[in-house]
């Protein structure tokens, strides 16, 4: 099974060049990590913020410069610093091209939930509603199971919906999946990780068309 970066790599794989990118709150922040060379991409942060780099190393941090996540962060060159009203008007603008964001299920049809649990005390919607109601192209980056082992690739989601019919694309660290109009396609699975154990992992019913390819990186 993949880990959490390994997720972010594969995801990266998807990111194009001239791409302006909103990254969400967890897996989806590591995505500016693995950035192949001679790409040019532009993060955007809710908080507002464009022009994220990666990741701070140990004893670099500048508690200062931070995401929507309240998670320190470096800037590229030419990076700007705006009001959050400005970097919602990108965001519904629909001048961000590509979303990634994390999910706590996923359904067959695209809906997605990734703010709330009924009972447990959560930070708020933060940015995901308006983010998943703009954004044309979104990934997910999510486990495929919790920790009791049981699905989270559902054929309807069972928390509050952030989101209706938005998701493309998920990847976890099992597979990943594309959301057609006829429900979930296996398109790639995780390195020694067999069809018939995801299927076997996926609340949802699964297209399989042929031999499904290893991920790559």
């Amino acid at each position: 099974m993949l880990t959490k970066d390994q997720i972010a790599q594969r995801i990266a794989k998807e990111v194009k060049d001239g791409y302006y990118v909103n990254l969400g709150i967890g897996i989806p922040t590591l995505v500016a990590n693995y950035i192949p060379e001679g790409i040019d991409v532009e993060f955007q942060s809710e908080n507002g913020v464009l022009g994220m780099g990666p990741f701070p190393f140990e004893g670099d941090e500048d508690p200062d410069v931070i995401n929507a996540g309240k998670q320190t962060i470096t800037t590229l060159p030419g990076a700007s610093f705006f009001d959050s009203a400005t970097s919602f008007g990108m965001i519904r603008g629909q001048h961000v091209d590509l979303t990634i964001l994390g999910a706590m299920e996923v359904a067959e049809n695209g809906d997605i939930a990734n703010w709330k649990i009924p009972g447990k005390m959560v930070k708020g919607m933060g940015g995901a509603m308006d983010l998943v109601a703009s954004a044309e192209n979104i990934i997910v980056a999510m486990m495929h199971v919790n920790k009791a082992g049981e699905s989270k690739i559902l054929k309807r989601c069972t928390l509050p919906l952030t989101g209706v019919g938005c998701v493309k694309k998920v990847v976890t660290e099992l597979a990943v999946l594309e959301v057609t109009p006829n429900g979930f396609k296996l398109l790639e699975r995780a390195p020694g990780i067999t069809t018939e154990q995801i299927i076997a992992s996926t609340e949802a019913e699964l297209i399989v068309t042929g031999d499904i390819p290893e991920m790559t990186f």
